[in-house]
């Protein structure tokens, strides 16, 4: 555009420009009036109050007046009542109006003389009291006689007639100026609407001059489109490479992850399964054989599932999938059970030291977890101090505050229960420390440790609504603090375990019912619980069990697993429980989604036992659920 198009431009927008400095000078001074509008009703409240203040400041003189003269004449002490309580309004009255002498209302010569005549005044009710309560009535009446309270009395009435006056010429003078800044808001109003309407049209003009041409400057316009395109395709594809470097970014470190777990998993499990594998195999030559010296192989290849159990517990735990049992404990309870424990782990040349909090909330937790974690941490305690040293696990009460819970990313803000664990080994590294709770991650030397115990310990605390955290300084020490949700209900127990030498054992006339999808794992749970002596129905689905239940008159359990196609374990536990109130149910899971495992959290009053399980484990689960007194609960259990 030339220089000369821009000035013609520039002066299309001068009236506009001129017209909203001129409307926002009118907006500005019907601010200003309305601001004195307020001011003036103000004034006139004061004004009003003033007077009132006045008015009943001369009542109270009068009903002091009026008690001092009852006292006189009777000398009866109940007559003073008015006067007592006249004196404590009289001040306030004045105390009032000083206030408003300070903000210019009441004149403050007039104001002084008021004070002056009102102070004589009660001086002289004062003194005639005084004399009459020594027992000089006739000098108080002789006082009384002389006139001089009444002449008081006229001069306050007068005084206080003068301010009356003063305060209803300024009513006046506030009236008139109201009336005058109101008649001056209304010319404004109407000239700042008119002024509008002309700005508007005037607005309007200018737009549509002003889309008239640029219409005609088609030549600029498909310019202008043209470079807006091309800068919109280079943002474009700027954007598509960032997000093809920040997938490949993803994808990366994805595939570490994956090799690093996969890594670790496959050398563990392949060890645990050559285990199984080759005693099995050495069970079935020699039975072959006829020999029936296996007692040793078995027991390897059962060393070796359950070490494989272990493992895939661990995983769970790492990934926060594992069906957890909480419960409100006492945790000074736990870590001084588990002190012998830990002296029989810890090396002789380890000092085991427990520092029990007094006043010790209790923590709403998985108690067999808590335990596990513990250990485990306590266990990469002992491996971090070779030649010897101290490890002290403390408990206390703690609160995370807003601040810290919004600079630790998965943490709430709250209280808590908090165990801390440190040793005085050889510390971490600020690397270390920040991939010490990842899987299979170990400083340890090959075959001596997995490197799931830390990461167990973080999905447990995670998955439990806790937070844990590591501090560290090399040749100094490491300490690991682990908070836990504090409990506000009472102690809760699930039954105590009952684990003895002898399995305990049903009879055949307790019936339970097994529902299972898998055919080799329902087969086996049905020849294990025949063997501990129960009656046992089964079904290869949630329908096939009602069907069963509709048809068998008593049954005492329902054994069902949680996954299953169609109606899964929870929803035949709702259906059997509807038929039959009284049954019993026990849930078997080897892994429970959140659709049945709220947050992966057993509900409070519900039993489960996980895949797999020894025929020991099974005998007690089951002996202990039937056993116990049935509770009725929601049976959303897990």
């Amino acid at each position: 555009m030339t220089a000369l198009g821009r000035a013609g431009s520039v002066s299309h927008f001068t009236p506009l420009v001129l017209g909203f400095a001129a409307l926002g000078v009118l907006l500005l001074g019907i601010v200003g009036f309305l601001q004195q509008q307020a001011q003036n009703d103000a004034e006139i409240q004061n004004t009003i109050a003033a007077r009132g203040l006045l008015l009943r400041t001369l009542v109270a003189l009068d009903d002091a007046e009026t008690g001092q003269r009852g006292f006189l004449l009777s000398s009866d002490q109940s007559y003073l009542a008015p006067y007592n309580a006249a004196l404590p309004q009289i001040v306030a009255n004045l105390n009032a109006l000083a206030a408003l002498e300070g903000a210019g209302i009441v004149d403050p010569i007039e104001l002084t003389e008021l004070d002056r005549q009102i102070a004589q005044k009660l001086e002289e009710l004062r003194s005639t009291i005084e004399l009459n309560k020594a027992g000089k009535n006739s000098d108080a009446l002789a006082l009384f006689a002389t006139g001089a309270g009444k002449s008081t009395m006229n001069l306050i009435r007068a005084q206080a007639e003068i301010l009356l006056a003063s305060q209803t010429d300024r009513a006046r003078e506030r009236f008139a100026r109201i009336k005058q800044v109101g008649e001056w808001l209304q010319v404004g109003a109407l000239c700042a609407v008119v002024l509008a309407a002309a700005l508007s049209f005037v607005a309007v003009e200018q737009l549509r001059r002003r889309l008239a041409n640029l219409t005609a400057s088609d030549d600029n316009l498909v310019s202008a489109r043209v470079d807006l395109v091309t800068a919109n395709a280079e943002v474009v594809t700027g954007v598509q490479h960032g997000e093809q470097l920040s997938e490949q970014l993803r994808q990366s470190q994805k595939m570490e992850a994956i090799g690093q777990l996969t890594g670790g998993l496959a050398h563990d499990f392949n060890n645990m399964l050559a285990v199984i594998v080759g005693s099995l195999n050495l069970t079935k030559r020699r039975l072959a054989r006829g020999e029936t010296d296996v007692v040793r192989y078995l027991d390897s290849a059962l060393d070796g599932a359950e070490r494989a159990t272990k493992l895939t517990n661990r995983l769970l735990a790492f990934s926060r999938q594992q069906p957890l049992s909480p419960v409100a404990l006492d945790p000074n309870r736990m870590v001084a059970g588990m002190a012998e424990l830990l002296r029989g782990t810890l090396s002789d040349n380890v000092v085991l030291e427990t520092v029990l909090a007094g006043g010790l909330w209790r923590a709403l937790v998985d108690p067999n977890q808590l335990e596990n974690s513990i250990l485990n941490i306590a266990i990469n305690a002992r491996d971090a101090m070779p030649e010897g040293g101290k490890l002290t696990i403390e408990t206390s009460n703690a609160y995370l505050d807003d601040d810290y819970a919004a600079s630790h990313f998965g943490v709430a803000a709250g209280q808590y229960v908090q165990i801390s664990v440190t040793d005085t080994g050889m510390g971490m590294t600020a690397d270390t420390r920040s991939k010490v709770f990842e899987p299979f991650f170990t400083t340890k030397q090959p075959g001596k440790g997995t490197g799931l115990g830390l990461s167990q310990v973080f999905g447990f605390v995670k998955q439990s609504g806790g937070h844990v955290s590591v501090y560290s300084e090399l040749e100094r020490g490491t300490t690991i603090k682990v908070y836990l949700p504090r409990s506000y209900r009472e102690n809760e127990s699930r039954g105590a375990s009952r684990v003895a030498a002898a399995f305990p054992a049903g009879q055949a006339g307790e019936i339970i019912l097994v529902a299972e999808d898998d055919e080799r794992v329902i087969q086996l749970t049905v020849d294990t619980l025949r063997e501990l002596g129960y009656t046992v129905l089964h079904a290869d689905s949630g329908a096939a069990a009602l069907l069963t239940l509709e048809a068998v008159a008593h049954i005492d359990l329902l054994f069902t697993d949680i996954v299953m196609p169609g109606m899964d374990g929870r929803k035949l536990a709702e259906e059997a429980l509807k038929r039959r109130p009284e049954i019993k149910v026990l849930f078997t899971t080897g892994y429970a989604p959140n659709s049945v495992v709220h947050n992966g959290a057993l509900d409070y009053g519900e039993d489960l036992i996980s895949k797999p399980y020894s025929i020991e484990q099974l005998a007690s689960k089951i002996r202990d659920v039937l056993d116990r007194p049935r509770t009725i609960t929601s049976t959303a259990a897990v």
